[in-house]
């Protein structure tokens, strides 16, 4: 089961794999008629929800332009709304236009290549290719890559290389998806334009849940049938409400309404943060009232400090409150339950102070790793890895038709949800605002990650992104504190046009 050749909308190089027998340019003309076919067929209307196909078959994922397409249009169609947790000025969206023919026109200047291009060079992406990789040392998620046969060569072995594209494809990719069922109370059936920061957040949540019942060496094989676990790690994400897709951006969509979270509307890593903490209390609660197992076997921890110190200050990390939960949640049995560690950050205004490069850089190369929900300002990507001053990542800013995975069929083609092709982008480019993710399975491993974390906040210089603590922080006033700054993050500041924000 090959993964099928992705075309990210936020792209800035050529495809890693054009299909045998067909040059680049003839392949782009080729993908641009379908994509017009595919317009002119459908319209402005949304498909159903399909069923995963089977190995041999065609897969449902949606086309290779489109991301770029609406996310273009997008811009031409800035409206302002009201979220449902009210707040100052609302917060903006793209919209669905009619438009018909109009669209169509406008669709087929975008998909030009000058405009493409140009496109793609403003947004700063680049792919990563064994031709283009230097001979540095990758890390990815804890694991370190080498990538070179001699060091004292910059010259890349292609096999040593293909080891590290199979641990990157295993990942979990979650990108944007259409034709689901609305999300709420909304008639959103696509989180197109909106939905990057929770996909990034899925695919972080993905990752502990492997780690968790796969384990970190699991790698992904075109040649034998998907196991139940991993199939059933991959339905709980699925694009429904039903309980059995227990992280679908939908019950994201409910359980995070307190922190500002509602369908259409952005958010920023901190309320995610404090999104997937109460899908893990509410979790619990239900196991708690109706019996049975959790689905989400771990406890989830968010590092913070103070109301001034969430602000901006390095956040701290109590050895004594996470002692405190693991204990009390952990599985029938065992003293210790498995932890997934969250720390939001601000780590500068417009961009990151580059006293907190190296640190960032570093935790890459802790075993606890899951990665940073990072990216450019209003555009959300899973950092997954780091080779010198890159960051390399997952990007959900493509749209695929959402599909139905049945755990009982391990046949099914799972291609939608890994990405081969590998991008990049300066570690010192991304947005400050950003969260850090760490998987302990037992307490040794926190311990380790305590450890760890401290020798880092030593070295650097001053600039510590988190420190750690062995007792407990004040507890805090019952005040709203955590709600309020979730939902001022999730209310922007006004962008100087309207442009200039939905083109983010």
């Amino acid at each position: 089961m090959i993964p099928r050749d992705e075309v990210s909308s936020e792209a800035g190089t050529e495809v890693v794999g054009v299909r045998e027998g067909r040059g680049e340019e003839e392949e782009e003309e080729v993908l641009q008629q379908q994509q017009l076919r595919e317009e002119e067929r459908l319209g402005t209307e949304e498909a159903p929800v399909e069923e995963a196909t089977y190995k041999g078959g065609q897969q449902g994922g949606g086309s290779v332009w489109s991301s770029l397409v609406s996310g273009t249009l997008a811009i031409l169609e800035p409206r302002r709304v009201e979220t449902e947790s009210g707040g100052g000025g609302g917060c903006w969206r793209t919209g669905r236009g009619g438009g018909g023919r109009w669209d169509l026109a406008v669709k087929r200047v975008v998909q030009c290549g000058p405009m493409r291009r140009l496109q793609e060079r403003l947004l700063g992406h680049t792919w990563y290719t064994a031709a283009n990789a230097s001979g540095s040392v990758i890390w990815v998620l804890g694991v370190c890559y080498k990538i070179t046969t001699d060091s004292s060569t910059e010259s890349v072995s292609p096999a040593l290389f293909q080891e590290f594209l199979n641990d990157f494809s295993s990942r979990l990719w979650f990108t944007y998806r259409r034709g689901f069922e609305p999300i709420s109370q909304s008639n959103l059936t696509s989180d197109l334009g909106w939905g990057c920061m929770l996909r990034s957040g899925q695919m972080l949540l993905a990752q502990a849940l492997m780690c968790h019942h796969l384990g970190r060496s699991w790698r992904r094989s075109g040649d034998q049938l998907c196991s139940q676990e991993y199939l059933q790690i991959v339905k709980s994400f699925g694009d429904s409400p039903d309980e059995s897709c227990p992280f679908s951006i939908h019950n994201l969509v409910e359980v995070g309404s307190p922190y500002g979270l509602a369908a259409g509307s952005w958010l920023g890593p901190y309320a995610l943060c404090r999104t997937l903490e109460a899908l893990a209390d509410a979790d619990r609660e239900r196991c708690r009232k109706r019996g049975g197992q959790q689905v989400l076997p771990m406890v989830v921890h968010v590092v913070s400090g103070d109301a001034d110190g969430e602000r901006g200050g390095a956040p701290v990390l109590c050895v004594e409150d996470v002692t405190r939960l693991c204990l009390r949640w952990g599985e029938p049995g065992k003293e210790w339950g498995a932890l997934l560690v969250l720390v939001p950050l601000v780590l500068g205004l417009d961009k990151v102070n580059p006293r907190y490069t190296p640190s960032l850089r570093a935790t890459f190369t802790f075993p606890q790793s899951l990665g940073i929900l990072g990216g450019k300002p209003g555009a959300s990507t899973y950092l997954v890895g780091v080779q010198d001053g890159q960051a390399l990542y997952l990007d959900p800013h493509e749209t695929q038709q959402a599909v139905r995975i049945l755990p009982e069929h391990p046949e099914v083609d799972t291609s939608s949800y890994h990405c081969s092709i590998v991008r990049r982008i300066p570690l010192d480019s991304i947005d400050p605002s950003l969260a850090l993710g760490f998987y302990c399975r037992n307490h040794e491993e926190f311990d380790d990650l305590c450890a760890r974390s401290s020798e880092l906040a030593e070295q650097s210089n001053g600039a510590p992104m988190f420190t750690v603590a062995q007792n407990s922080a004040p507890i805090k006033p019952a005040d709203t504190s955590d709600r309020a700054l979730a939902l001022q993050e999730s209310h922007p500041k006004e962008p100087a046009s309207e442009d200039d924000w939905q083109i983010l």
